[in-house]
């Protein structure tokens, strides 16, 4: 196996919360500027940190948006599942004596409290949050702080994720990036070093054995 440390995401890589996260912000956004955006309209923010998106908005407070947002996603919890395969695909990470890590654009609070990753939280030997640098996706700062805490080489890790602020994160740390596609739309025409739309073309390029 190339890799010795797999880096996921974990909205849309790991856990699929396009429901919860996008049905949570525009139920926001209209409580805020009183415009109901459609789901593709929402899309260019899935994945940002609160403050990124507030910001992108126009909007002056954003600790008020954050916390909204937050209430509202935590209504909507019970949409989010885990994508099918990736607790099997994590344990067989394990099995390889691989490194597993999270680089997220949650804030800890935000990590701490899901009771979907809770249920996943023991395969990872560290999760960088959005309260870990002052910089964010796109920049390659979490990544690098991975690097740092595990003293891992760029060219013995991979990072899994789903959006082009994740490739962008990637690139600019000198790491592989794997594009997640769940939900067949055709990877968005982001660069990556490979691409997997299930469990089994993630373990195949990888060289997991199922």
């Amino acid at each position: 196996m190339t890799y010795r440390h797999f880096i996921f995401d974990i909205d849309g890589t790991l856990l699929d919360t396009e429901q919860t996260g996008m049905l949570s912000l525009r139920q926001t956004i209209k409580e805020f500027t009183g415009k109901e955006l459609s789901i593709p309209e929402l899309l260019p923010y899935f994945g940002l940190p609160s403050a990124k998106t507030s910001q992108m908005l126009g909007l002056a407070d954003k600790a008020r948006f954050a916390e909204v947002w937050e209430t509202h996603f935590q209504e909507l919890m019970y949409l989010v599942t885990i994508f099918p395969g990736v607790e099997n695909i994590l344990q067989k990470l394990k099995d390889e004596k691989c490194h597993l890590g999270i680089v997220t654009s949650r804030s800890k609070v935000e990590f701490n409290y899901d009771p979907n990753l809770k249920k996943i939280a023991h395969f990872f030997d560290c999760a960088i949050c959005s309260d870990d640098t002052l910089r964010h996706k796109p920049f390659p700062d979490p990544v690098l702080e991975y690097l740092k805490r595990l003293d891992a080489q760029p060219a013995e890790c991979l990072y899994l994720g789903d959006t082009e602020h994740d490739y962008f994160c990637a690139k600019s740390a000198g790491i592989d990036f794997a594009l997640a596609d769940w939900k067949n739309r055709g990877f968005q025409n982001i660069p990556a070093i490979f691409k997997f739309s299930t469990a089994a073309e993630l373990a195949e390029k990888t060289g997991i054995t199922l």
